[in-house]
């Protein structure tokens, strides 16, 4: 789970070469392990690396607010903006978890959201183009967005290409869900740019290029994590809440 595109935001080291780059891989495989192993073990294995994730982004949210240059009261609102949104987005992840197999949650819930990264990131490397918000985020391009969205929606084209059952994954494409595996796409290309977009606008208010140095060669866990945060906070509100409001 590494947001590639928030990478572009970085300025370039000016010496480190492969030696810096070695690093940013470690780092980033090391990760990329942690989750994996947590999603594989699920239950307890699960909430805990997720809980220990909330904490951390709620550790450099809180860090980000104090650079704000607000009264103690706007911090304590925005404190508790951030536990909401992160709260809010940390239980969906744990939910999503409970509810199916490892590797439902990989394709259908997360894949996507690593899609929009990488196709954002290559293609706004290579088309570049007009920016988004170049004052909030100056790498940010329209050819990225649609990379992104190309990206995802691909990703969950593929996903319909399989059923789920009760036994995993059954074979099996409905030519019908090809338009919403491309809606499902795209709106996940837009919700989680706008994580970005939203976590860039407070490292800028707060004068921080990075929300923390927790991953060396990365930055914070916020910067990693403000896409995914983005769309499973939206995932919360819309497939979480109705669901226990059901049950009431």
């Amino acid at each position: 789970m590494v947001d590639v595109d928030s990478q572009i935001d970085a300025t370039p080291p000016s010496s480190g070469g492969m030696g810096d780059l070695l690093v940013r891989f470690v780092s980033a495989v090391a990760f990329a392990g942690a989750a994996m192993i947590a999603l594989w073990l699920g239950g307890w294995f699960w909430v805990g690396f997720v809980v220990l994730l909330a904490g951390l982004v709620l550790w450099e949210w809180n860090a980000i607010v104090s650079k704000f240059g607000i009264s103690a009261a706007g911090e304590i609102a925005w404190q508790f903006i951030g536990a909401l949104y992160v709260g809010a987005a940390a239980l969906a992840m744990v939910q999503v978890r409970f509810n199916y197999d490892m590797i439902t949650v990989m394709v259908v819930f997360i894949a996507p959201i690593v899609a929009v990264d990488v196709g954002a990131y290559f293609s706004g490397r290579l088309i570049g183009g007009p920016r988004i918000l170049p004052s909030v985020s100056p790498s940010k391009t329209w050819a990225g967005l649609l990379g992104g969205a190309l990206a995802a929606s691909l990703v969950c084209i593929g996903a319909e290409f399989y059923d789920i059952g009760p036994g995993g994954y059954i074979p099996g494409f409905d030519l019908t869900g090809l338009g919403s595996a491309i809606t499902t796409g795209c709106l996940i290309a837009v919700i989680a740019q706008s994580g970005d977009f939203f976590e860039s606008w407070m490292k800028r208010r707060a004068g921080v290029k990075d929300s923390g140095s927790i991953m060396p060669g990365h930055g914070g866990i916020f910067d990693r994590l403000d896409g995914f945060i983005a769309v499973f906070f939206i995932l919360f509100l819309m497939a979480v809440v109705p669901a226990y409001l059901q049950q009431v």
